[in-house]
């Protein structure tokens, strides 16, 4: 593979959200890494801030990054819709919000020792390794329940079968 040949104002990490983005890769992608941007969120996101979504991010001016992080920083007050936020009716504040990267990890932490502290049945499960919601567990999900359970067969005696027919 050749090597691309990028121009001289091409910056190969962008940091944006305070985290660095590869710059090789097209904006719409590289905000996709972000935890909790999706592409979809990121398309919106480039729409607002009037960014091409398939240029390269090492291309961005310092302007276009400023105007991404802004609106990333709180989403829905630029103008995103409240069915793309991933955190709604929050159960501290009830405000919609939508939360990036470590307040995300943070919050869905602090959820799950919610749920386990009042021992709901999402909380138990949780607790025990089970699968949370719904799925049969049966046959799969033998990672969190332990080794592969097969099937046994019945030891034949081999003398018994031939024993019965001399008797007859």
């Amino acid at each position: 593979m050749a090597k691309q040949e990028f121009p001289e104002n091409f910056k190969h990490i962008v940091r944006v959200a305070q985290m660095d983005l590869p710059g090789e890769k097209q904006i719409r992608i590289a905000l996709a890494i972000l935890k909790g941007v999706g592409v979809n969120l990121a398309d919106a996101v480039c729409a607002l801030a009037k960014v091409q979504k398939t240029q390269r991010t090492g291309l961005l001016t310092n302007e276009e990054v400023q105007r991404l992080n802004d609106i990333l920083k709180d989403p829905l007050q630029h103008g995103i819709p409240i069915w793309m936020a991933n955190r709604r009716k929050d159960f501290e504040t009830g405000k919609d919000m939508h939360l990036l990267s470590g307040a995300l990890q943070f919050a869905q932490e602090n959820d799950l020792k919610r749920l386990k502290k009042i021992k709901t049945l999402r909380g138990v499960r949780h607790i025990r390794g089970l699968t949370v919601r719904g799925q049969r567990t049966r046959s799969n999900f033998r990672k969190n329940k332990g080794k592969v359970v097969g099937v046994t067969k019945k030891k034949v005696v081999p003398g018994a079968a031939g024993g019965e027919k001399e008797k007859k």
